[in-house]
């Protein structure tokens, strides 16, 4: 038995999945309650509501995912499911949205990872914060090692230059970045290491999600007809 290489990821938006918990709960509750508190053509007005409303709300909150598996990257939005060998990927691009370019020129949106702007902005002001800190470490830092020296080369605190002296970071850390954009940069490096692999060549598939549309189509036209009847 062969042992993948990449282990499956599976990524998704919690923001959208709880957010579209509560719609359904509350588009749920209105539902009901008219269902069978209502009259004359009220229930049937709710009924059509539900049908078109609920797969709506399941297409663009709860069904959006992203998984990216050792030879291929598929990417399921609110109305198509789209198969992409990694070999067949040309780029992975991020601006207001995060998007999947093929080498034939098509694009397909990443819904499950959003764009979050706010969270650039946030990764954007814990960067320079960093900075900051670090230089005032260092400014520190050098002034005790400068200052707390004393003769024969040994520093105030009774032991050698650096035991009680300036104060270095571990590590230079690498710049902040916002979550999505985090995932973008996994999904790059994905590319960089399996796109050559034969294993990862192919063609790109797209299926239309016929389970969402299909319910959404009928709930409109029923509520079309119901409306129409006054």
């Amino acid at each position: 038995m062969t042992t993948p290489l990449v282990k499956d990821r599976i990524y998704r938006s919690p923001q959208a999945l709880v957010g579209g918990v509560l719609l359904l709960v509350i588009v749920g509750w209105l539902g009901i309650d008219a269902l069978f508190r209502g009259h004359g053509h009220t229930p049937w007005l709710a009924l059509a509501a539900l049908i078109l409303i609920v797969p709506l709300i399941v297409a663009f909150t709860l069904r959006p995912a992203v998984f990216a598996g050792e030879d291929r990257l598929r990417v399921r939005n609110p109305f198509r499911a789209v198969t992409l060998p990694w070999g067949e990927i040309a780029s992975l691009r991020s601006g207001y949205s995060n998007e999947v370019v093929v080498k034939s020129g098509a694009k397909y949106q990443l819904w499950a990872i959003p764009v979050s702007l706010r969270g650039r902005k946030k990764a954007a002001r814990r960067q320079v914060k960093s900075e900051a800190d670090a230089r005032r470490g260092r400014t520190a830092g050098g002034t005790r090692f400068g200052a707390g020296r004393g003769l024969g080369g040994f520093d105030g605190f009774g032991g050698f230059g650096g035991a009680g002296g300036r104060v270095e970071p571990d590590h230079e850390a690498g710049p902040m970045r916002a979550e999505t954009d985090k995932v973008m940069d996994d999904l790059r490096e994905m590319l960089e290491s399996r796109g050559p692999a034969e294993s990862a060549q192919g063609e790109v598939t797209v299926r239309w999600a016929y389970e969402v549309v299909a319910p959404a189509v009928a709930g409109a036209v029923l509520l079309a007809i119901l409306l129409a009847m006054g």
